[in-house]
């Protein structure tokens, strides 16, 4: 069965990697919209990685988010059971940050 789900926030993105989201066990997740808001004077980076950190699992890399921009992302990008999304703001809470897409559980 597919359902919607809001996998992380919204919320203040902070300037140091994390994870954001972990797909539960037996589900495959499709992240499919990324929501960003800049509400300060400055640009501000984005960094968005499907598993830990690294320059070869960024679907986004340092990706410049204008000063006061709000940008809707739409994606496909299918997760399986256990992989996470990882993320930071080049600066700390200058972000606000929403991802978002649908679980489907084993048998849908």
């Amino acid at each position: 069965m597919r359902k919607p789900v809001r996998f992380y926030g919204p919320a203040q993105l902070p300037n140091t990697t994390g994870t954001r989201y972990t797909v539960p066990a037996s589900t495959t997740a499709i992240l499919r919209h990324i929501k960003l808001s800049n509400p300060t004077g400055s640009p501000v980076t984005f960094t968005l990685s499907i598993g830990a950190d690294a320059a070869g699992t960024r679907i986004y890399d340092a990706y410049s988010v204008a000063a006061g921009a709000n940008l809707d992302i739409w994606v496909y990008e299918p997760l399986t059971a256990a992989e996470i999304l990882a993320a930071n703001a080049g600066t700390a809470t200058a972000l606000v940050v929403t991802l978002s897409g649908d679980e489907l559980s084993v048998g849908y």
